[in-house]
C-alpha cells in the first residue's frame, strides 16, 4: 500500500513534532508512509534511516517566490509529480482546500484530512490527535522516533574520541532568533559548575549566523574550549550519530533540541521566547523557563533570566 501524508509547516520542529502520527499510520497500515514536506524542514538529512519513512518528497513552494509548486502553475505541477506514485491513501495535516484539490486531481482513491477552512489556531499537537482519533480511532501519545544506524554511531564514537567513563553533552547553542539564542555566559556558568563534579565533554552544535557564532567563539575561547568539539561545519546529518553518542543534551528552543530528544537523549530545553508545548511535549524534555515566569510563550523575552543553576541542578538529577 502506498500512503503519503502532507505536513507543510516551516521548520524541523514542527515535522519531528509531526512523526508519532506518521509512525501511527505505519502500524495501522504495516505500510512505510511518504512525506510531502518543505525543503526548509530538511527532513532527508534525519529521516533517511527511520523504517516508518518511504520517499521524501518536497513541496516547491514558498511565501516569495513561486517555483515549481507555487502558484496556479505548481497546482498541477504537484498534480502532476504525485501521481507518478500512484498513492492508495492520502492524509493532510492542513485545512487547506489547495491541497484537498490536488489531492482528488492525483485521483488518490481515499483522503483524509483536517477539517476544510479551519486552519485558524490549530494546535500543533491537540489538532493531530484529535484528526487520528476521528478518522482511525487511533489514540498517538508515543514521543517522536528518529533512527540512526548503529555502524554511523559507532564511527563516530572512534572519530571523537568519545569516552563512557566521560560525560557527554551536546550544546545547541543556536536558535532561530535573537530572542531565543541563550547567552555564551549562561553556557560558560553551566560549564564551570558541572566541569568541578564530573569530567565532561562539549559538543557545540549551532549555525552559521553571525551572533550564533559569536556564542560558538567566545565559548570555545574560554577556558573550557579545551573541552569542546564544534559541529557547526557538519551537515544535521553528520551530527545526528554524534548527538546519539551523548549522555544528554542542553539546548535552547532550536531544532537539536527536537531532533535529540526524538534520539532518545535526554533533553534539557532552555525556553526563553517561545511557547512551553515546543518544549515539554517529548518525555525525554525537561524545560528550564526565565527565573519569575510561570510559562513561557511569544514575547516572554527571558533569555537572560535562564538560571544557570536550574540548569545544574537538572543536570544532576538527570545523570544520577
Amino acid at each position: 500500500m502506498k500512503i503519503l501524508a502532507i505536513q507543510n509547516r516551516m521548520g524541523i520542529g514542527d515535522t519531528v513534532i509531526f512523526l508519532p502520527f506518521i509512525k501511527a499510520l505505519y502500524k495501522k497500515f504495516n505500510s512505510p508512509i511518504s512525506l510531502l514536506v518543505k525543503e526548509s524542514t530538511k527532513a532527508d538529512q534525519y529521516l533517511f534511516s527511520t523504517d516508518y519513512i518511504d520517499k521524501i518528497i518536497i513541496l516547491e513552494r514558498d511565501n516569495e517566490s513561486n517555483i515549481r509548486h507555487g502558484g496556479l502553475t505548481g497546482i498541477f505541477n504537484l498534480i502532476k509529480d504525485l501521481k507518478k506514485h500512484k498513492f492508495d491513501k492520502i492524509f493532510i495535516f492542513n485545512s487547506s482546500l489547495r491541497f484537498n484539490l490536488i489531492a482528488r486531481f492525483s485521483k488518490i482513491p481515499q483522503i483524509f484530512q483536517y477539517p476544510l477552512f479551519r486552519k485558524s489556531q490549530q494546535h500543533i499537537i491537540n489538532a493531530p490527535k484529535k484528526f487520528m482519533k476521528e478518522k482511525l480511532n487511533l489514540e498517538v501519545s508515543e514521543d517522536p522516533d528518529i533512527q540512526i544506524d548503529n555502524l554511523l554511531i559507532s564511527e563516530s564514537f572512534k572519530k571523537f574520541q568519545i569516552n563512557n567513563n566521560e560525560l557527554n553533552i551536546l550544546l545547541g547553542i543556536g536558535g532561530s532568533g535573537p530572542t531565543k539564542r541563550i547567552p555564551a555566559k549562561t553556557f560558560l556558568n553551566v560549564i564551570d559548575r558541572i566541569a568541578k563534579v564530573k569530567k565532561c565533554k562539549f559538543f557545540l552544535a549551532t549555525g552559521k549566523n553571525s551572533e550564533e557564532q559569536s556564542i560558538l567563539k567566545e565559548i570555545l575561547d574560554s577556558k573550557f574550549g579545551i573541552y569542546c568539539h564544534r559541529l557547526d561545519n557538519l551537515t544535521i546529518k553528520e551530527t545526528l550519530p554524534i548527538i546519539k553518542c551523548c549522555n544528554l543534551s542542553i539546548c535552547n528552543d532550536t531544532s537539536f533540541s527536537h531532533l535529540s530528544a526524538a534520539l532518545n537523549v535526554k533533553t534539557i530545553t532552555l525556553m526563553a521566547d517561545t511557547p512551553l508545548i515546543y518544549g515539554n511535549y517529548n518525555s525525554k524534555m525537561f524545560p528550564i523557563i526565565p527565573d519569575g515566569e510561570t510559562t513561557v510563550s511569544h514575547n516572554t523575552l527571558g533569555k537572560d533570566k535562564i538560571n544557570p543553576e536550574k540548569i545544574f541542578n537538572k543536570i544532576i538529577e538527570i545523570i544520577n
